[in-house]
């Protein structure tokens, strides 16, 4: 399938590494122009090909900082990935164990992020009727003890993205939402990640807690899904194939959501 994606250009945010990165590298292939945003330059981001923009986008001048310089780098912006979320400081907390400050770097690093990088963005994608993929979770949809936080937050995105397709569809902008399940990245896998967190809190050892996690977690295909499969679905989403899909939340989680 062609997604005649050559002539575009593309904002991703949190494209260090995870679903974020996958999605420059997916995006770049297709011949997208691709300025990624992050905190920091990795090996594996500058291989990409893509313009990096060093910001934290958890604040007002990191996101400024970001599109300004995406502006300026391509000229305009067809297409936006708000990918960027999670935080470093993401834990399994309950609500008692979540004080204002932890709720506020989760809200905005996962939340205002997007609002803010969609508010800086809309004049440009309006211009070119463009579109925009908000990275959001099945937290969202299956809230558990903990974190919390972070799945409020999710939820909130859902729900933004739903009312940005409401609002500038009309202008010719689509938005779509794409929430994962348990994703292949750092955020599980790295010895100081989320996933190291749970698999602590189980007693386990985390490589022994990743094998369990499709049984634990009910996963019908019997596996987590890859960080290159969830930028598949964002960039099938932002191409003109899906040029009358807007306003849906696709769920990528190897079956792990059992509701409609």
């Amino acid at each position: 399938m062609n997604l005649n994606l050559s002539t575009k250009t593309a904002v991703v945010t949190g494209a260090s590494k995870g679903i974020g990165l996958a999605t420059v590298r997916t995006l770049t292939a297709e011949g997208v122009r691709v300025v990624g945003g992050a905190r920091t330059l990795t090996p594996e981001l500058k291989e990409t090909g893509a313009h990096v923009v060093l910001a934290d986008l958890s604040t007002v001048d990191g996101v400024s900082t970001l599109i300004d310089g995406a502006l300026a780098e391509l000229g305009g912006i067809d297409l936006l990935v708000n990918n960027v979320g999670a935080g470093d400081d993401l834990k399994p907390a309950g609500f008692l164990d979540t004080d204002d400050t932890h709720w506020a770097r989760i809200l905005d690093l996962n939340l205002l992020s997007t609002v803010r990088t969609s508010r800086a963005a809309l004049p440009s994608l309006i211009a070119r009727r463009g579109a925009i993929v908000n990275v959001s979770s099945i937290n969202s949809k299956l809230p558990a003890a903990g974190p919390v936080a972070y799945s409020a937050a999710k939820a909130a995105v859902t729900a933004l993205g739903k009312s940005l397709a409401e609002e500038f569809g009309p202008r010719g902008v689509r938005v779509n939402t794409v929430s994962p399940g348990v994703v292949r990245t750092s955020l599980w896998e790295d010895p100081n990640g989320f996933g190291s967190k749970l698999a602590a809190g189980a007693g386990a050892e985390l490589d022994a807690f990743m094998q369990q996690i499709p049984e634990a977690f009910s996963i019908t295909t019997g596996r987590i899904t890859e960080a290159d499969e969830v930028a598949a679905l964002i960039a099938f989403l932002l191409s003109d194939v899906a040029s009358n899909i807007s306003g849906a939340d696709y769920i990528i989680d190897g079956g792990t959501v059992k509701t409609t």
